[in-house]
């Protein structure tokens, strides 16, 4: 019992710390966002005179990160969406019916583990590159290169292998009872996929949206790869390089912290919402007893 107790001291002990570690940085950032610059060179652990609030007009407008976040916004929302068209019906099939290939479709997915999108963005820009140069041939305009909708495409496809393993998993866990009930009172394999299992799955979807939504807002550099134009759209994670590359220059150190919480923002606000459901992803299935 004594060493039960130690060691639930000791997990306490490391968790108080990090926990410690994680809130101290973030709230640090949130101050000196609100302070003036002038506040910045001095003690920076003193609380701020006031709300600065110009830090944050600024950050928005002449540095541009309110159409960076537009942007983010988009990406994200596209990448999401096709993930979730892609990656539910495949995962379902894949976990819940026998058909010729399904071993060599679950091999493939889970091949795609193994592979990092970081390592393979240079050809993947050459390729997308090459594209557009062969429709410049033809009078076109590019379409493959600062586009919206493709980078959204790549995030999903990168995504896609892990979410597959994810949901098929949490699917195999769920009774086929519910599945022969609903074939009893009429219902088709599309109608059952959609309004019986997908509803049983909102715990796993949750866990992969939230996941996911953080991957894709905070990724930087395949959005700094394929969004090649200077004045055209970019991603938050990119217009936040840019603008830390511009406030060194300046000093301008408000500004800064200011467009590092419009960063950090909606993935607090996206995980204080969807906190309870994350863990059951991972645990909860269709049948219990």
């Amino acid at each position: 019992m004594k060493r039960i107790k130690i060691y639930r001291i000791f997990v306490y002990v490391a968790l108080i710390l990090l926990a410690i570690s994680i809130i101290i940085p973030v709230a640090w950032v949130f101050l000196a966002s609100i302070k003036q610059n002038k506040e910045l060179y001095g003690n920076p652990w003193t609380l701020p005179e006031g709300f600065y609030f110009r830090n944050f007009v600024e950050a928005w407008t002449n540095a541009r990160m309110g159409d960076y976040m537009f942007s983010s916004v988009i990406v994200t929302a596209l990448a999401l969406v096709l993930l979730l068209v892609i990656a539910l019906p495949a995962s379902y099939v894949i976990s819940r019916f026998q058909f010729a290939g399904r071993r060599i479709l679950q091999v493939a997915f889970m091949a795609g583990l193994f592979i990092n999108i970081n390592y393979i963005v240079v050809p993947l820009f050459l390729m997308l590159a090459d594209a557009d140069t062969w429709l410049t041939s033809f009078g076109l305009d590019g379409f493959f290169l600062n586009n919206r909708f493709i980078l959204a495409l790549v995030y999903a496809s990168n995504a896609l292998p892990f979410t597959i393993y994810l949901l098929s998993g949490y699917f195999q866990t769920l009774s086929h009872a519910y599945e022969e009930a609903a074939y009893v009172d009429g219902a088709g394999y599309f109608r059952t996929m959609v309004q019986i299992m997908f509803p049983m799955a909102k715990p796993a979807i949750i866990t992969i949206i939230l996941f996911n939504f953080l991957s894709f807002w905070n990724e930087y550099i395949i959005a700094m790869t394929l969004l090649t134009d200077p004045h055209g759209a970019k991603t938050l994670p990119v217009g936040l390089l840019q603008l830390t590359q511009a406030q060194n220059a300046k000093a301008e150190w408000g500004y800064l912290y200011a467009g590092l919480v419009l960063v950090m923002l909606p993935t607090l606000v996206l995980y204080m919402l969807v906190q309870k459901k994350l863990t059951q992803g991972m645990t909860l299935g269709g049948l219990k007893g």
